[in-house]
């Protein structure tokens, strides 16, 4: 099945070993006719989850235009029988390899193996993990997964993600001052999924919806620790996602909710709202959930370096 994955070319994924497919030549020379793409194998090979390879291929892959990878995922490689079943699928679609393997001995067979078949063998954290030795004088641990360790910091994540969901939406706003970040936005402004990715680095958000008509939770004007950030996108764009939105619930699209007029009269309400307050505003148009959440984290490093200091107020950024 082809996927459409944020800032990524149209990708078939292949997990491996579960779930085997194979796609003939012929297969792949129509796909290259009917989409004008160039089709290549890509293997990526991990002992670990596969998260930093997975990054790192979707980042490098996206600067190339008109591309299709079919991406063979192999993850938690860390025994000689795991590679082989790895090697044995790098041998049946040959591809470009990348890999990040801590195991001298993992490493060493799956490059020699590339070597035979003439295929590029990349290992993505070499460079990295060698100008970081040199720089601190030590050595690498080569343990495979210690980003994944079961510590404060991982159950410090696991903390903000119940916040997140517990705070969605406007809910428990009674402990709003728990929070790290709110984020404060008219309908289909992003708020849910930034907050969820919020969350996963760490930061415990809570997002508050700007309904025209209906006041805000009192408890907003009650905040010293949080930062509160004001969302905001172009009103064409809004009323095209909301139509979408109410298509999908098979409601009919003429209300208010997506008459042009009226959301941008949502919109300058709301902008005015936040200029009131004092609050940073994120203009979330042509942003990404990860840009957009990059920006607030910004916002909240500024904020943090100078104690006291609110924040920007109402300047879009």
């Amino acid at each position: 099945m082809l996927s459409q994955a944020p800032g990524y070319p149209r990708t078939r994924r292949v997990v491996h070993p579960l779930i085997p497919v194979s796609v003939t030549g012929a297969a792949l020379r129509q796909m290259n006719t009917d989409t004008m793409t160039k089709t290549f194998h890509l293997h990526l090979v991990s002992d670990a989850t596969g998260e930093t390879i997975n990054s790192v291929a979707r980042a490098c892959v996206s600067q190339f235009d008109r591309v299709q990878p079919i991406e063979h995922f192999w993850n938690l490689v860390r025994t000689e029988r795991q590679l082989d079943m790895a090697i044995e699928g790098i041998r049946d679609t040959p591809g470009l390899v990348m890999f990040t393997l801590v195991n001298d001995k993992l490493r060493r067979r799956l490059q020699d193996t590339c070597r035979d078949l003439q295929v590029p063998c990349i290992p993505v954290l070499d460079p990295l993990i060698a100008a970081l030795g040199a720089y601190l004088g030590l050595e690498s641990q080569s343990q495979p997964g210690r980003q994944h360790a079961l510590d404060a910091e991982y159950f410090g994540r696991i903390d903000a993600m119940d916040f997140a969901l517990n705070h969605d939406d406007g809910q428990s706003a009674w402990d709003l001052h728990e929070a790290d970040v709110i984020l404060v936005g008219v309908s289909r402004t992003s708020k849910t999924p930034t907050c969820i990715y919020l969350a996963n680095r760490g930061i415990k958000a809570a997002n508050v919806p700007f309904v025209p008509g209906c006041p805000l939770p009192p408890e907003l004007d009650q905040l010293r620790r949080p930062l509160v950030v004001g969302l905001t996108k172009d009103a064409e764009r809004l009323v095209q996602i909301r139509r979408n939105r109410l298509r999908l619930l098979n409601q009919g699209e003429d209300t208010s909710y997506t008459d042009p007029e009226k959301v941008r009269a949502e919109l300058s309400e709301a902008r005015r709202l936040y200029s009131r307050k004092g609050w940073p505003v994120i203009d979330v148009t042509r942003r990404s959930i990860e840009e957009t959440a990059a920006e607030v984290m910004m916002i909240l490093a500024r904020r943090r370096a100078v104690p006291g200091e609110a924040g920007p107020g109402g300047t879009p950024v």
